[in-house]
Parts: C-alpha cells; sequence; structure tokens
C-alpha cells in the first residue's frame, strides 16, 4: 500500500465531502451500491489488502483539466513516469498542444492526458485477453500485462491513445488511476505534481474549488460519444477560429457553426505531390496482418467455391472435383492457411501466449475471429484428410468436416470485418471495409482455383469461365466500395479526410497504380468470362489481381489515421518517430524513441507457462472462455 507522509500538502489531497448521484450521460456515479456483491470482493492493491479508508471508494472518479492554466512544463509526465517506473519511450500521460494565428496574436492550448477511465472502455471490450477490468473501486480502468499477448488491439479502438504497446517487452500497459494513492486519500501522483494547477482529480462532475466550467470537449480532444470518458475540462480564454497540430498528422480543428465545439478537418500542411514511398508502404508494422487476412480470405473463397459448387451440383466445380488438381489444391489452402495464422502468431509480443487468444469470447471482435478463423481451419484440415478415401463413410465425414469449416468462415469471416469497423478510425469504419474483404475472398479464391487447375492440366473452359466471372464479380465489388470510400473520406469532417488526403499524396502513385491494376483485372477478366483464354492470360490476370490486392491491403493499414490526442514537435508525433529511426536518433533514449525489437517464439517460456499452471487453473480459464 502506498505510505502517506505525515506533511502532505493539502493540494495533494482528495476532498471530495459530497457528490452528485447521476453524471452526464446518466450513469449513476456510484459504481456499487450498498450491499452490492461487489463491496464484500476484496480490493488487494500491490498484494496487500486493507480494509476500506476511502469513503468515496466506490464512486466514479476522473480527472479535471484547466487548459488556461496549463505551461507546458511536463511536470505531470514526470511524475507519473518516476511513480510507475515508465520507461522513456512510453508515456501513460503525455503533453501535447494546438495552436492557432500568427504573431502578434498567436493563441496555443496544451493539453495534458491520460486514460480517462471510460464509462464504456472500448479496451476491455476489444481486449482478446480480457487484460482488463474496470473495477467497481473508484471506476478505475485496470490493465494487467502480465496477462497482455501484445496485439495492440486496444491501442487500436482507444479515441485518447490511452493504451501503450511497448515495442521493446512486447506488451500493453497504461495508466492505473494511482489507486494504491487514491486508497489513502492522496490525489494521483500526476495532479499531485502540476505546478500551475491545471490538473485536478476528485469524484466525476465534481468541480473544483475555483473552477466554474465542466466541459467534456476541448480542441483537439477526440469525440466522446464512444466511450463516455470520464475527464472534464474548463477553457475560457479566446483562441482562433482554427487551432493546428504541430505534430506530423495532417489534422486541424475548426470552430463549429454553434461557436462551441471544434471538429476536426483536413490540414493539407505537407502539399500536394504525389509520391511513391514503396519502403514505407511495404515496411510496416502490420505486414502480418496482410500476409494473414489475404492468404485466410484467398482460402475462405476457395473452399465456399469448391464445396457450395460440389454440394449444389455446379457442373464446372464438380468437373474440377474429379481431377488430379483436386486434392493437391486442398493441400495448397491447408498450407496457405498455416502460413497465414503462423505469420499473425509471430506478430504478437508474446506468441506463446497465443492461447490467451480466446479468453474474451463474450466481448472481443478479436476473440470471436480467432476462435472462427481457427474452427475454419480445423474444418479445412478435416476436410482435406477425408477427401483422401473413396469409402461412403469418408464422404459424411467429409461434409461435417466441410460444415464445421463453413461455420467457420462465416462466424470468423464477419467478424474479421467487424473488428475493423473502429469509430476510432474512421477511415476503416466504412463498409467498404467488408465489401473489400469479401470482394478479395472470392477475387484471389476461384483464381486459385483457377490456377491449380491450369498447373494440373485439369481447367476445362466451362470451368475456367465460371471461376474467371466470379473474380471479375469480385473485382467490381471491390471496385464500387473503393469509388463510395472515396466519395466519404474526401468529404469527410473527421481524420478520415486526413487518411485520404495521405492516400492521394504521401502513397499517390501506389495508389493510382493499384486503381490501374484493379481496373485492368476487371476488364480483363471480363474478356475471358465471355471469350475465354489462354494459360497465359490467366497467369496475367492472377498477377494483376494480386498485385492490386497487396498494394490495396498495404494501404488499408498504413494510411489510416486514429482519433489520437495531439502531439507535440518531437514528443507523440510519429513522422519524428519515422525521422529519428531512419537516421539513429532512436539510439538515444532521451528522445523517447526506439526501434521495434519484437521478441522470437520461446519455447522455454511456453513450457514454464504450462508447467507453472495447476491443473484447476486451466479448468478456470476454460470456464471463463466459454461464460464470461
Amino acid at each position: 500500500m502506498f505510505k502517506r507522509r505525515e506533511n502532505e500538502p493539502e493540494y495533494a489531497l482528495l476532498n471530495d465531502p459530497v457528490s452528485k448521484e447521476r453524471n452526464r450521460y446518466g450513469k449513476p456515479i456510484e459504481t456499487a451500491p450498498e450491499g452490492s456483491p461487489l463491496r464484500e470482493q476484496p480490493f488487494v492493491i500491490n498484494g496487500e489488502e486493507l480494509p476500506q479508508q476511502n469513503p468515496n471508494r466506490y464512486k466514479q472518479h476522473g480527472f479535471y483539466f484547466n487548459a488556461d492554466n496549463c505551461i507546458a512544463c511536463h511536470a505531470c509526465e514526470a511524475a507519473c513516469s518516476e511513480k510507475n517506473d515508465v520507461p522513456p519511450h512510453l508515456a501513460f500521460r503525455s503533453v501535447g498542444f494546438v495552436e492557432g494565428g500568427s504573431y502578434p496574436d498567436y493563441r496555443r492550448i496544451n493539453i495534458s492526458m491520460a486514460c480517462n477511465h471510460c464509462d464504456n472502455p472500448v479496451c476491455l471490450k476489444g481486449c482478446p485477453t480480457r487484460a482488463y477490468t474496470k473495477f467497481a473501486e473508484y471506476g478505475a480502468v485496470l490493465q494487467d500485462p502480465d496477462i497482455c499477448f501484445g496485439c495492440g488491439y486496444c491501442t487500436w479502438v482507444c479515441p485518447y491513445n490511452a493504451p501503450q504497446l511497448d515495442p521493446v517487452k512486447g506488451q500493453v500497459t497504461k495508466c492505473n488511476m494511482c489507486v494504491d494513492r487514491l486508497e489513502v486519500g492522496l490525489k494521483p501522483a500526476c495532479v499531485a505534481a502540476c505546478l500551475g494547477k491545471a490538473l485536478d482529480f476528485g469524484v466525476i462532475e465534481n468541480i473544483p474549488e475555483g473552477r466554474v466550467q465542466a466541459e467534456t470537449e476541448i480542441p483537439g480532444f477526440p469525440r466522446t460519444d464512444i466511450t463516455h470518458p470520464n475527464i472534464r475540462f474548463q477553457q475560457m480564454k479566446s483562441i482562433q477560429r482554427e487551432m493546428v497540430r504541430v505534430d506530423d498528422t495532417p489534422v486541424k480543428y475548426h470552430r463549429a457553426e454553434d461557436e462551441k465545439h471544434y471538429e476536426p478537418e483536413l490540414d493539407p500542411k505537407k502539399g500536394h505531390r504525389r509520391q511513391w514511398n514503396w519502403k514505407k508502404l511495404l515496411g510496416s508494422h502490420e505486414n502480418a496482418h496482410i500476409a494473414f487476412t489475404l492468404s485466410v480470405q484467398t482460402v475462405m473463397g476457395a473452399f465456399a467455391l469448391m464445396v457450395l459448387g460440389s454440394w449444389f451440383d455446379v457442373a464446372p466445380i464438380r468437373q474440377l472435383q474429379d481431377t488430379g488438381a483436386w486434392l493437391p489444391t486442398l493441400g495448397t489452402m491447408v498450407v496457405l492457411m498455416a502460413f497465414g495464422l503462423f505469420k499473425l502468431n509471430m506478430h504478437l509480443g508474446k506468441p506463446h501466449r497465443f492461447y490467451r487468444g480466446f479468453y474474451n469470447l463474450r466481448l472481443s471482435p478479436v476473440s470471436r475471429e480467432i476462435a472462427g478463423v481457427s474452427l475454419f481451419f480445423a474444418g479445412l484440415v478435416g476436410y482435406a484428410f477425408f477427401s483422401l478415401f473413396q469409402a461412403d463413410w469418408a464422404l459424411v465425414l467429409q461434409n461435417l468436416m466441410a460444415g464445421l469449416a463453413l461455420a467457420g468462415l462465416a462466424f470468423g469471416g464477419y467478424y474479421m470485418y467487424r473488428l475493423y469497423r473502429i469509430p476510432a478510425r474512421p477511415f476503416w469504419d466504412h463498409w467498404q471495409t467488408g465489401a473489400n474483404f469479401l470482394g478479395t475472398g472470392l477475387t484471389l479464391g476461384s483464381l486459385l482455383l483457377a490456377l491449380m487447375a491450369m498447373a494440373f492440366g485439369s481447367l476445362a473452359e466451362d470451368t475456367l469461365r465460371l471461376l474467371v466471372a466470379v473474380s471479375a464479380f469480385g473485382l467490381l465489388l471491390e471496385g464500387v466500395g473503393l469509388v463510395a470510400h472515396a466519395r466519404a473520406m474526401s468529404d469527410a469532417r473527421s481524420e478520415g479526410a486526413a487518411s485520404w488526403y495521405e492516400q492521394v499524396t504521401t502513397y499517390g502513385w501506389p495508389y493510382r497504380l493499384r486503381n490501374g491494376l484493379l481496373a485492368g483485372a476487371l476488364l480483363l477478366s471480363g474478356w475471358i468470362a465471355f471469350h475465354g483464354g489462354s494459360p497465359l492470360l490467366l497467369l496475367l490476370l492472377a498477377v494483376m489481381a494480386l498485385a492490386s490486392a497487396i498494394i490495396g491491403r498495404a494501404l488499408f493499414y498504413v494510411l489510416v489515421i486514429p482519433t489520437t490526442m495531439p502531439g507535440a514537435f518531437f514528443w507523440r508525433n510519429k513522422g519524428f518517430v519515422e525521422h529519428a529511426r531512419e537516421v539513429g536518433l532512436a539510439e538515444m533514449p532521451q528522445l523517447g524513441v526506439v526501434y521495434e525489437r519484437h521478441h522470437p517464439f520461446r519455447l522455454d517460456e511456453l513450457w514454464q507457462t504450462i508447467r507453472e499452471t495447476s491443473l484447476q487453473q486451466k479448468l478456470d480459464q476454460f470456464r471463463r472462455i466459454f461464460t464470461g
């Protein structure tokens, strides 16, 4: 337990003699009423359990930030990092700013931000390992890095950049509200260290002494409807109609017509010149996701065509089933699936903890995607295995495996799409994401079947035309989605417009190349579907479609701009981070930048985990997976 000094200054003490019953979102401020079972559960801090000392333990607490007083001294950052032993390249609390105007009428707002311990913590719902818990005690959203396996999905869904994925340790950590200090009546370390009394803390909706506002928005702060964050603001000094970010993000904030809040909009600070930037495009940290999604969607599309075509007695598919290409095609699909799953697993910060991805089936779309894809893979392997036999019993089991695989395909494929519909990432939050995934599966899946049949000399003319027609439909579906997406993003009043701007400038030439390949593949597939084609044309179509898919999927990941908080010239500036890694400045720890160091798969750690987990703990984990 945190040891409180006898001479603690008054500004460091919590002071909430009264509180309101409900917050402005209509939720009770009391997190556990009298008599609730939650009050009977032990609250253990740092391995120590003590009886309740703070009378407001079971009330929602939150931060209060007075932007008029913040001088960007970063004392809050230093205090937080010192108390929590945070490495230099991470910060549970960070200070950024937005500015507007020019000399002599220059205005600036500094913003100090940590986790907002939201009423609706999307990090908790998204985390597949259940590393997050929202406690009745103080309403704190706490995260256990020992449970985390480093997928980073919580960093995607949080609008405020609160969870921090450590590229060295491969796990996430975040602000813990300093609950050990709260229990002994002290405000969090960052609040106690603030020089200008810009930060305060207490029961939510209580306005600190000497303050008059308790707003939920401030220029540069992302939208609040996603999570209902427990932070309130005061900002009374007049500022410019437009406030810009000084970091690399091409976003500025424009005062809305109601003169009360600011909306994000595009700030074309990088000019309008098209560039290639192949190294940045194809050297993304998310390359494992590119390999996983493309390989899995290809196999899913091919398998659906094979099985449904066989069940519904589609003549060209039946012909293909009776050839020597059938079993090698199934083997190729199993290998592609294994490759995709391997790449995804090794992308984790802690690959040996992969099994924890099933822990949060009740809430997390990631857990559901993993479960569905795993079921599909198991059904695919079973289907391929029983295809080796010609007996009637093998046919029954083969169809059973096909049914399981299709169920996994539907479930896993749907949540593969749903997990990207993230409000905090507007560029992904569009139906085009689903059209792209479905189109990719149909296009590459049908072409995989056609290429395998061609390789074994089993590609009949009617089979070729059918499969190429399916690929043409997939390309058309993707193209329609891209047109709708382009219109929506180019006119968006969100970070989606900034992503669109990056697409047509920083990656302008690859974007055009992808569109040209897609259009060319669509025209060529239409020609082959109606007039037939040679093996050379089919191969050309496959190369064009695959190249378009790879470039498009790389753009999908590298372009997304989340609704994160503004940074500074160096700190929290993606552009500076990239520059520091390129020129070697990342070797200097004082700059707060490190190279990504992915931890390899460790069999010894896996074996140690197995040995140290009792049978009862394994059973408890299994029960939690299915009961929540």
